[in-house]
């Protein structure tokens, strides 16, 4: 076992817990637009853009792509819905990782689909002086967002210009959502899943996630095994 020295973090359902948010506001807002969605529907996208959820619902409704007018609409109505449910807490046990790793000097990154400012603002308040926007990849960085290894590549590719000497084999992804396994994966790194919402364990491990927690103290019980 090895301490590994860079760790990237997706947020939904790792940092906070904002998944019922966030399914609650996308199944509201897809049905007053006349779509079919389900919260299942919304635990099975998480970690994808706004953009290209809302881009499959107009594929299989209308056979065509959404306009720019069209998901920008609504994706404003998705985030005034999730807004308006307050701030999500965080994760049990993430604050007790996050000051292992600092203690410890290890990079931290986060690598999420979100774009919406207001849970972006909320990581200040709730992690003051972990994550830096020199840290940090959101869907606006990227073109394709997971479950395509895109954001994971880029958040690399940061990391090792902050640090020059860094292999993949040195990181570790830290999910919950099954295309966010497979993004990490795909990018080749080492993807430790900790399940935090109501999908079965092994739709994370079919994903490619190399070990899968039940909670953050699980995990951690393990980083302090690797150090």
């Amino acid at each position: 076992m090895h301490m590994h020295r860079c760790f990237f973090f997706d947020m939904d359902g790792v940092l906070f817990d904002s998944m019922p948010f966030h399914a609650k506001a996308w199944v509201d807002t897809m049905h007053a637009y006349g779509f079919p969605f389900t919260s299942e529907d919304a635990y099975r996208f998480e970690g994808r853009t706004g953009k290209s959820v809302i881009d499959d619902a107009y594929m299989s409704r209308y056979g065509r792509h959404a306009t720019e007018d069209e998901w920008q609409t609504l994706y404003a109505k998705k985030t005034q819905c999730f807004r308006s449910q307050g701030e999500a807490k965080a994760i049990p046990g993430i604050h007790d990782i996050l000051a292992f790793l600092r203690s410890r000097g290890v990079l931290i990154f986060i690598v999420t689909g979100s774009g919406q400012q207001s849970l972006l603002n909320h990581l200040n308040h709730e992690f003051p002086g972990i994550f830096t926007s020199d840290c940090m990849i959101t869907a606006r960085d990227v073109e394709r967002g997971k479950p395509d290894p895109e954001p994971y590549l880029k958040a690399y590719a940061k990391a090792c210009t902050m640090v020059g000497d860094l292999t993949k084999e040195q990181c570790v992804v830290i999910e919950n959502a099954p295309l966010g396994v497979r993004s990490g994966h795909a990018a080749g790194f080492e993807v430790y899943a900790v399940n935090t919402g109501p999908l079965p364990d092994d739709v994370l491990s079919c994903e490619g996630a190399n070990h899968v927690y039940r909670n953050m103290y699980q995990l951690l019980d393990i980083l302090h095994a690797e150090s």
